[in-house]
């Protein structure tokens, strides 16, 4: 029975496996030989010591941390969830990078569109520290104290945040899908360092746009320069290509109002259109005699855009436009039902079209009364806006700097407008609140408090206000710590007590529930997985995915209890059956349930 590996995805053996399928040649007894590889990639290779490069102090290690596995889990925690049964969307309280690393395995290359609003390295916002020896322990530390702003007097100022953001857009990118995109929140603080950054993980010919966006109504006349008005949104796609395109948006009010039907053409509302074109074509260039008997030709060095013959077929078509009198230069009708549904995004994005800071605040205001925990909160009309342009309607969409949660409000609020059944991945440090602040004063303790109880609020008045009562208002919460399985960590003064505490391997205060949801990340399957409880003479058996996984934790397994489990496995597939390491009743039972599962052709026997 094989031990289930407590890590998550180790990102360097996967790339060394990548690099042996490309080039099997440079493979050396399980060793990746570079000098046969450097010979393999010829002229690509960079040797000279001057070369174009970003680099800061402290890159290696953030690239390192990237790749370091994590021991974490995520523990569900149900009693602040809100329709745990039913819904698909997530909402993680953690250390954003430990959750990035525990959502490789089940998550990766599955999630369509990341926004991300961090920090902006103000001075005044707070970047967190991570700690490449022990960061579940670092975490548990920090959200136990006030956090603290990276000022400017800080001499490793652009270096601290550098040093955060690195890691943690490395493993994002893992996540996306091929033609997955990520929108990126910054201003002119730190916008040059996080185009490098991105070029470098993204790659720069994936880069997609800047879109400048419209924060502010009216501006400071304070200002000792400049009012600052605007905030960028990077975008970058993970595969950028022919094949893979954003989507349009929708058109506006405005656009269709161009739109007339001054002659009753059944075909509906139209506009027209210039009739010549400026490539020149002897063939394109004829007189035309419009209904009033006037003779127009094309304007100078121009021509008509189709041939004669193909000319008097768009006559008979009522196609051609002269004017009201028939008197005018011909024109060619453009048809509203013809034109393709949608528009293409631009890269300035004003107030009037996705809403402005002020617009956030009252949003928030309208859910918590005057509670408005944060300076500049993005508007929910903003993020529906990159969420057309970046997903459809049954994908997940990640934000791992959620904040207010934001984007959970805008999943929902657009799944409610167009009948999609998007899903969002929240996750946010629980940072503490001032406890000066109206916030604190209300009950919320942290940033997650607010968070979660947005999310809440928001699902109900999107409810209330459209009456769609089948809409995913619900998200399921868990919380990072460290692993529920005990860890070879010896006691050396008391060795006696910590061999008997090894008899059992499970944490103290610990659920099988936590243990499971453990499994399903270590195994790689989403933490939305449909799960059926089942009791079988007192004893929880977990059949996962229908049948897929089968999953008994419980002490003083027998027979039966196998016997039990084989009736739910899937039909389809063998299943993967995941037992407590110490739960057997005894090492001849154990025995014989993995000979009784092999005799059904059951063979991916694990244990925690």
């Amino acid at each position: 029975m094989e031990k289930l590996n407590g890590k998550s995805m180790d990102l360097v053996q996967m790339n060394i496996e990548a690099l042996k399928q490309l080039f099997p040649e440079v493979v050396t007894e399980g060793k990746i030989d570079f000098e046969k590889l450097k010979l393999i990639l010829g002229e690509e290779i960079e040797t000279r010591n001057e070369k174009y490069e970003f680099t800061w102090h402290g890159k290696t290690q953030a690239m390192k941390l990237a790749q370091t596995p994590s021991t974490g889990t995520l523990r569900p925690d149900k009693a602040s969830s809100k329709n745990w049964d039913t819904t698909e969307n997530l909402y993680i309280e953690g250390d954003n990078l430990e959750v990035l690393k525990l959502l490789q395995k089940s998550y990766f290359g599955k999630i369509k569109m990341i926004y991300i609003d961090p920090p902006y390295n103000t001075g005044k916002d707070f970047v967190y520290k991570d700690d490449f020896r022990d960061n579940i322990k670092n975490y548990k530390e920090i959200t136990q104290q006030t956090t603290k702003a990276n000022t400017e007097t800080n001499g490793r100022y652009h270096t601290d945040w550098l040093n955060m953001m690195y890691p943690r857009l490395k493993l994002a990118r893992n996540l996306l899908t091929e033609d997955g995109v990520i929108f990126i929140s910054i201003d002119d603080t730190e916008v040059a360092n996080l185009r490098k950054i991105c070029d470098e993980v993204f790659g720069e010919e994936n880069f997609v746009s800047n879109i400048v966006w419209q924060k502010k109504y009216s501006p400071q006349n304070d200002a000792k320069y400049f009012s600052d008005m605007h905030d960028h949104i990077l975008c970058y796609m993970k595969n950028k290509n022919n094949e893979n395109k954003l989507n349009l948006l929708p058109r506006t009010e405005e656009q269709n109002s161009r739109y007339k039907n001054p002659d009753n053409d059944p075909r509906g509302p139209w506009k027209p259109s210039d009739f010549s074109v400026k490539t020149y074509s002897a063939n394109y260039d004829y007189p035309i005699k419009t209904p009033s008997g006037r003779i127009v030709n094309p304007p100078a060095g121009r021509c008509w855009r189709t041939s004669k013959e193909k000319f008097e077929e768009l006559v008979k078509d009522n196609r051609i436009w002269f004017g009201e009198n028939g008197d005018n230069v011909p024109a060619i009708k453009r048809f509203l039902s013809e034109v393709k549904d949608g528009r293409v995004p631009v890269t300035w994005w004003t107030r009037e079209e996705v809403g402005d800071n002020q617009l956030a605040r009252n949003e928030i205001k309208s859910l918590f009364k005057d509670v408005v925990p944060f300076d500049t909160p993005k508007p929910t009309s903003l993020l529906k806006q990159m969420i057309i342009i970046g997903s459809n309607s049954n994908d997940i969409i990640l934000d791992f700097f959620s904040g207010s949660a934001t984007t959970a409000h805008a999943v929902m609020k657009l799944n409610a407008e167009d009948g999609g059944n998007r899903k969002f991945i929240m996750v946010q440090l629980p940072e503490p609140i001032d406890e000066k602040s109206e916030a604190y004063k209300a009950g919320y303790k942290n940033i997650c408090d607010i968070g979660k109880e947005r999310i809440r609020r928001a699902g109900e008045k999107i409810v209330q206000e459209t009456g769609k009562t089948d809409l995913d208002i619900g998200f399921k919460v868990f919380k990072l710590d460290s692993s529920n399985v005990k860890t070879w960590d010896p006691d050396f003064d008391n060795l006696e007590q910590t061999l008997f505490d090894l008899q059992d391997n499970i944490k103290e205060g610990r659920t099988k529930e936590d243990l499971l949801y453990e499994i399903l990340l270590k195994i790689g399957l989403p933490l939305t997985t449909p799960i059926e409880e089942i009791d079988y003479n007192g004893k929880t058996i977990y059949n996962v995915a229908y049948g897929s996984v089968l999953v008994c934790l419980e002490d003083d397994i027998d027979l039966d209890i196998v016997q039990e489990m084989m009736k739910y496995q899937s039909e389809h597939m063998p299943p993967k059956v995941i037992f407590k390491e110490s739960g057997f009743i005894s090492d001849a039972v154990k025995t014989n349930a993995l000979q009784t599962l092999k005799k059904h052709g059951i063979t991916d026997v694990r244990s925690v």
